[in-house]
């Protein structure tokens, strides 16, 4: 890790001052197996608290850690008991189901890229690019992942680089001399891709810094 600090304070000053201001990187890493991913899909587009307190409620009907077989034995009703979208539900089964079935090999992963792991996860109903990027990040420990859609690196990118940018000394856009808030246009994919450039191979401990930099609550 403290390669990777290194490299990315010498390469990126705006970086450098990020990583200076919170300290050291403690990221968090799960195992990659099944247990993990399904907690992912429990966790998506829900804060904090909320994720918790369904997924304590769920895995305490499922059983630890969390198993194929431990949730086709739940029916739709006991999902629903815990707080579970029907629509959540519906992933968690797919899930367990495709693993039950071997399409879906864990054992596998660790040895595939980035782009294979991606391909063999989003088979799974419910796990797009983003969730399979964080099994990549925080599970897989693959250190040069770049979450184009990831709305807090996008506003983190947003904030230090592009309307940092904008807003230096002299420097005065059409908004601003009428009083008006700036319109917030966060960056592109390609821009993002630009940015991060001199990240690599570290792009992973980097955005980390970016939503801690946010406070943005990781895996």
């Amino acid at each position: 890790m403290r390669k990777a600090i290194n490299h990315l304070k010498k390469s990126d000053p705006v970086l450098r001052a990020i990583i200076e201001r919170i300290g050291p990187c403690r990221m968090e890493f799960g195992s990659p197996q099944f247990h993990s991913l399904a907690e992912a899909i429990v966790y998506q587009q829900l804060n904090g608290k909320a994720a918790v307190t369904i997924f304590k409620r769920f895995a305490a009907l499922a059983g630890e850690p969390l198993t194929p077989e431990g949730i086709l034995k739940l029916s739709d009703e006991q999902l629903r008991s815990v707080g579970l979208s029907k629509q959540k539900s519906a992933y968690l089964k797919d899930l367990a189901a495709k693993t039950a079935e071997g399409l879906l090999d864990f054992a596998r992963l660790p040895e595939q890229s980035d782009e294979e792991v991606i391909a063999h996860l989003t088979q799974v109903k419910g796990i797009g690019e983003w969730t399979a990027q964080m099994f990549l990040m925080f599970t897989l420990k693959r250190e040069n992942v770049l979450p184009t859609g990831d709305f807090g690196v996008r506003m983190a990118m947003y904030k230090y680089y592009l309307d940092a940018q904008r807003a230096k000394p002299g420097k005065k856009s059409a908004a601003a001399k009428k009083g008006r808030k700036r319109k917030i246009k966060l960056p592109s994919p390609e821009q993002m891709e630009k940015i991060a450039k001199r990240w690599e191979p570290y792009r992973s401990v980097a955005c980390w810094y970016l939503w801690k930099s946010l406070d943005v609550k990781t895996m």
